[in-house]
């Protein structure tokens, strides 16, 4: 019995693992060619908690804007994949540079210029990315503000309606006292004019 539980644990971890490196495998194809607004889905588990929590209250509120929503998203999501991938490129570039400054033969002078224009042309690449991420962060603020403002809107014309409502029509309570001191009224004045 101990050791079923122990294989199954272990089976479970194997199958655990597997799992996380097929989806890690299967974004990673998705990204190569840049993420679009129907493969979000799969990307969620990058998404801040923020992003996660508005993406679902503006799915409620309002599906245009949820659309306008994802494709940021996306597009944030695409900015940050070159990001990173740029900074490893880096890295790995800058390590190469390393090695062949120790080789002193005339082969490694030109190996170091071109390493140094690939890096160059990284940097550019990630300076564009991180271009492209600020704008998207901003238009996914742009877009949190308006669906807020549309909901506060709404629900603040409501209330508005239902109190200038409230406000003109008297609650049943006071209209039934006031034809009861309206009646009150009468019948005294009926029972003084009578003598």
């Amino acid at each position: 019995m101990t050791l079923g539980f122990a294989l199954g644990v272990v089976i479970a971890a194997l199958l655990l693992f597997y799992r996380r490196r097929w989806l890690s495998k299967l974004r990673d194809r998705l990204a190569s060619d840049g993420i679009t607004a129907n493969e979000v889905v799969w990307f969620r588990s990058e998404l801040t908690s923020a992003e996660r929590a508005s993406l679902a209250e503006i799915e409620r509120s309002n599906p245009l804007l949820a659309d306008a929503y994802l494709e940021t998203l996306a597009n944030r999501l695409t900015a940050s994949r070159i990001i990173s991938r740029s900074k490893r490129e880096m890295l790995r570039v800058e390590r190469q540079i390393n090695r062949a400054r120790t080789l002193k033969t005339a082969e490694s002078a030109s190996l170091q210029k071109e390493l140094a224009a690939d890096h160059e042309k990284l940097e550019h690449l990630r300076q564009t990315a991180n271009d492209h991420l600020a704008k998207a962060k901003t238009r996914l603020q742009v877009i949190e503000a308006t669906a807020r403002r549309k909901l506060t809107e709404g629900e603040t014309n409501m209330m508005m309606q239902r109190l200038g409502s409230s406000q003109d029509q008297l609650p049943l309570v006071l209209q039934i006292a006031q034809l009861e001191q309206q009646a009150l009224r009468e019948a005294t004045d009926e029972s003084l004019t009578t003598p």
